[in-house]
């Protein structure tokens, strides 16, 4: 026999190595991988992933209205609000309560030719579509001083309205 082939005949007893194979396995007694098995078991909160997924507004003045607020009003509602000779504008479409201020600015207004016109009125500071001035001609309506829009093209920018 040699010394080097000497053995005890009970072998010492060694404490439990937690995570290094054994009896415990490859997770230790954590049960899971990622970060429950982590030490501190600090949890993302949810609320923080959902609000991460939400789309976001650009920009820092977003929340503000943009410069020239533009309001459709259809031929329906000037039929039911107006009598036959008044004049619509955006000043009386206000008064009347179809349309409101935005940022303590009267908007711009487009007639549009949803439902149709009998009576005879005068549209002024108000653009009009094409189907609308067809109509108020038809009754026999009067058109003036349309607010009329150009697009002016900037060198290398997005182009830009301008009501003229």
């Amino acid at each position: 026999m040699q010394m080097h082939e000497l053995k005890r005949k009970n072998l010492n007893k060694k404490a439990k190595l937690v995570g290094r194979g054994g009896k415990r396995g490859k997770t230790s007694g954590k049960g899971t991988k990622g970060q429950n098995a982590r030490s501190g078991r600090k949890k993302r909160p949810e609320m923080r992933d959902i609000i991460k997924k939400l789309p976001k507004k650009r920009g820092y003045i977003f929340d503000r209205v943009k410069d020239s607020p533009f309001v459709a009003v259809n031929l329906v509602t000037i039929e039911k609000v107006f009598s036959i000779g008044e004049v619509v504008s955006p000043e009386t479409l206000f008064a009347k309560g179809i349309i409101r201020k935005f940022a303590g600015r009267q908007p711009e207004v487009k007639i549009l030719a949803n439902g149709g016109i009998t009576k005879a009125l005068n549209f002024t500071k108000c653009s009009v579509s094409e189907s609308a001035k067809a109509m108020i001609k038809k009754a026999d309506g009067k058109i003036e001083a349309i607010v009329e829009k150009k697009v002016v093209k900037n060198k290398g920018k997005t182009p830009k309205v301008k009501i003229i």
